[in-house]
């Protein structure tokens, strides 16, 4: 575990997966679910090469077929430490026999959080060391404690977009992928509550780049914890029906197949392309109050 402290904040993160474990203001208050088993055993897992789910698992590169669990692989991986300051660490994982067996890409991925103030940066590289154009997906899957929930008691809260209309939504729940239809979610300047049973149908999913900024509310309306990014998708996700006192606000870079879908990976919706020798850079920002 290796942590990261400044005057505001304290974070620790895992090589297991390079997975955020811990976010603690400095009065000791913890942001970041803890991971209790009875309701969901993660905290913040890395969505690569994939996010969310396969049509029955199987995907095809060139026509040929490969099996792949849902979110991927890199959340069971080992990472590497490669470089540590005050302020900032930075995490890889290599392609190997193990990933080549289900992913034929080499690829070299970088993990790096960043502390500012009550900001964590994290920052994903993805590098194509092979001699083939690549494709993947990647996101994030940080889980934050709803401001006075308690475990066991049905969820609720109150969220704020950036986007003060409509947005609508798609839903990934017919063998973990995306039926056709879509639901508008209405907001009220930009306050969307939620309940338990909102994620009745699984992760309540916005694409199309509508969203660039959620904020997970406290009670007064001042913002408790908000994620900002340049993703095209976000997913807001707390287990239906187990009573967990958390949500997770999740940027993505892909999402699940559609139902049914037969086709070839490359061709999946929002789907990423790196070119031999190619690289690709993102960032997500999570701020502690406002």
């Amino acid at each position: 575990m290796v942590e990261l402290k400044n005057e505001v904040l304290t974070i620790k993160v895992a090589e297991m997966g390079a997975e955020l474990q811990s976010i603690v203001d400095e009065e000791g208050k913890e942001y970041l679910w803890q991971a209790d088993p009875e309701y969901w055993p993660r905290h913040s897992p890395i969505l690569f090469p994939i996010v969310c789910g396969l049509w029955e698992d199987t995907y095809r590169i060139d026509g040929h077929e490969y099996k792949m669990s849902r979110h991927g692989f890199a959340r069971e991986k080992e990472f590497k430490l490669l470089r540590k300051t005050d302020n900032k660490v930075t995490f890889v994982l290599e392609s190997d026999e193990s990933t080549l067996a289900v992913y034929p890409y080499h690829f070299l991925l970088s993990v790096t959080y960043r502390l500012e103030g009550n900001c964590i940066h994290v920052v994903w590289h993805v590098f194509n060391q092979g001699r083939e154009e690549m494709h993947f997906q990647i996101g994030g899957h940080p889980a934050f404690y709803v401001p006075e929930a308690e475990a066991g008691t049905p969820v609720k809260g109150v969220i704020r977009f950036d986007e003060e209309g409509t947005v609508d939504r798609v839903f990934g729940d017919v063998g973990g992928c995306i039926r056709p239809e879509r639901e508008d979610l209405t907001t009220t300047q930009g306050l969307w509550p939620f309940t338990e049973e909102t994620f009745k149908h699984d992760a309540v999913i916005i694409d199309r780049c509508q969203v660039h900024r959620v904020a997970l509310l406290n009670p007064d309306g001042t913002d408790a914890v908000s994620v900002a990014f340049d993703a095209p998708a976000v997913g807001i996700w707390t287990p239906y029906g187990k009573h967990a006192p958390f949500v997770c606000i999740e940027p993505w870079y892909g999402v699940h197949d559609k139902v049914n879908y037969q086709g070839e990976f490359k061709d999946k919706y929002l789907m990423n392309h790196l070119q031999p020798g190619g690289s690709f850079m993102s960032e997500y920002k999570i701020t502690i109050g406002s």
